[in-house]
């Protein structure tokens, strides 16, 4: 069959064939949800290098990030080249209308993962997303509470979020930023963000790293910022049986927002209701001067300095050693015992 997206004809090949067996979702209604969302998805997309998480046949099956451009992508999509941190260059999809997220949901692309820079300048970010990681123990209202907290930490420093579900229990915050800053220098504004919020909530929040060290706490995942690590997008499905969406919402109405209720059957009328909440962030940018200056008390007067990356990332300059607590300490020769 073919649908209308924005005036363009896609083609959707087996629109019947099942994503969400226990719904009974079809492909069609994965299509049908992204066209009521259109320009929702369409924004948060825009002129964004774009890694397709597919799952061809279903959230059942196997799944697999698509980061290069298919080889049969229409010449109405667009590229950019960006470059991974091992320095190799790859040309990404890179949508600008709403034609192009029919097309890759065609492929079986639920999640989108849109990096946070744009076509036009890949190197300097655009947008800093802070991302509340729920760890065991912990759930959805855990990360509303650091979330509010959260846009104090942001708005004392000079900037403001637009919060979203992450389509399971945790909790986006994204700030649009001027892109003059790289990508080591957004990850320093996050940890610093990050750290303190930890200071404020201590008991409830921790930007450790290794997970033997972070009890039931909610997580801020810096590493969310590093170059190649990206973040599902406003609007995008998410691959559990209820066919969640990751929802943008309102501060207003993070207390009362339950993740479970905004899935592809119900989006479409609170968009058709409300429209994209988060239209406006495109209408910001702000500076990171503010947690910059954080960042540099953190060091200067706390002894903070930066924090690991991830392993398969090459050694940074200033990183400490990726090596978790407890097997430095058995390293070091501390078996726990007595001299």
């Amino acid at each position: 069959m073919e649908l209308d997206a924005g005036g363009r004809a896609v083609r959707l090949s087996n629109p019947d064939k099942v994503y969400f067996p226990a719904k009974g979702y079809t492909k069609r209604d994965v299509a049908e949800y992204f066209l009521a969302v259109g320009p929702g998805i369409t924004r948060a997309l825009n002129h964004r290098p774009t890694t397709l998480q597919r799952f061809v046949d279903g959230v059942e099956g196997d799944f697999f990030y698509q980061k290069r451009a298919p080889k049969n992508l229409p010449d109405w999509i667009p590229t950019a080249r960006i470059a991974f941190p091992s320095g190799r260059p790859a040309d990404e999809l890179c949508p600008t209308e709403l034609a192009a997220v029919i097309w890759a949901a065609n492929l079986g692309t639920l999640t989108f993962h849109p990096w946070p820079v744009r076509a036009g300048d890949t190197d300097h970010p655009d947008e800093l997303r802070i991302d509340l990681d729920p760890q065991p123990g912990t759930d959805y209202a855990d990360a509303v509470a650091a979330a509010h907290e959260l846009r104090s930490v942001l708005e004392d420093h000079g900037v403001r979020g637009w919060p979203k579900t992450s389509g399971g229990r945790g909790m986006h915050v994204f700030v649009p930023i001027e892109p003059a800053w790289t990508f080591t220098e957004v990850r320093r504004a996050a940890i610093a963000a990050g750290r303190e919020l930890e200071r404020r909530m201590p008991e409830r929040v921790t930007t450790a790293w290794w997970k033997e060290e972070r009890g039931e706490r909610i997580f801020v995942d810096f590493n969310q910022t590093a170059r190649d690590r990206t973040i599902a997008s406003a609007y995008s499905v998410r691959p559990f049986p209820h066919a969640p969406v990751s929802a943008p919402l309102r501060w207003e109405e993070i207390d009362d927002a339950e993740p479970r209720d905004f899935d592809i059957r119900t989006m479409p009328g609170r968009y058709a209701e409300l429209g994209d909440v988060h239209a406006d962030m495109d209408q910001e940018a702000f500076r990171l001067d503010g947690l910059l200056e954080l960042a540099d008390r953190d060091e200067k007067e706390r002894g903070l300095g930066d924090m690991p990356y991830p392993p398969e990332y090459p050694k940074m300059p200033g990183e400490p050693k990726r090596v978790q607590p407890s097997r430095a300490r058995h390293d070091d020769g501390d078996d726990g015992g007595t001299a």
